[in-house]
């Protein structure tokens, strides 16, 4: 063994568990980079209900709240039940989706639901709703995410070619800070 002197009662086991202690995890929990964790594996999940135009729940009884976008509100914005379609149509009851944690974000909003990048057959679909002009990106805090740069170029192509309600809501406004603001339905 170099560099280690043997002292009577030493073992190369005493040595591993310090090594253990000191690390603070077992050698079976050192799967990930220190840097990653278990909430940012990717997660396969199946849509029970989508609720919103940035809202879903799973069958296993998730809420998930779209990560990084905001959709009009349901009820009294411009938009609220397009956006509402556009979710249904990008993750319609039954689909299987796949969730990811942003480590760089929160992991739940104040309401508790889960705040995920949502994907079906390898499309980002809190991109997607940008791009189509259902949603707008919402930096909360102003903490920009993975995909922040892929949002802010799906709005302005969106706002470019007056796609979703970009063209249809006449006081349309981009506020990263504050999300959708479409203006009354």
């Amino acid at each position: 063994m170099t560099g280690f002197s043997r002292s009577p009662g030493f073992s190369v086991t005493a040595l591993a568990v310090v090594i253990f202690l000191a690390g603070g995890c077992s050698p079976s929990q050192q799967t990930t980079p220190p840097t990653a964790t278990a909430a940012d594996v990717a997660e396969s999940a199946t849509v029970a209900r989508v609720s919103d135009g940035d809202t879903l729940r799973t069958t296993a009884g998730r809420k998930i709240r779209f990560v990084q976008i905001d959709a009009p509100e349901l009820h009294g914005d411009c938009y609220g039940k397009a956006a509402l379609a556009a979710l249904r149509r990008l993750t319609p009851v039954g689909s299987r989706i796949t969730l990811v944690r942003d480590p760089a974000l929160d992991m739940t909003d104040r309401y508790g639901r889960q705040l995920r990048y949502v994907f079906v057959s390898g499309t980002n679909v809190n991109v997607a709703l940008v791009r189509e002009g259902a949603a707008s990106p919402y930096f909360f805090h102003g903490d920009r995410g993975r995909y922040a740069g892929d949002l802010l170029a799906a709005v302005n192509e969106a706002r470019a070619a007056k796609r979703g309600y970009w063209g249809a809501c006449p006081r349309a406004q981009l506020n990263t800070s504050v999300g959708s603001i479409t203006g009354p339905g």
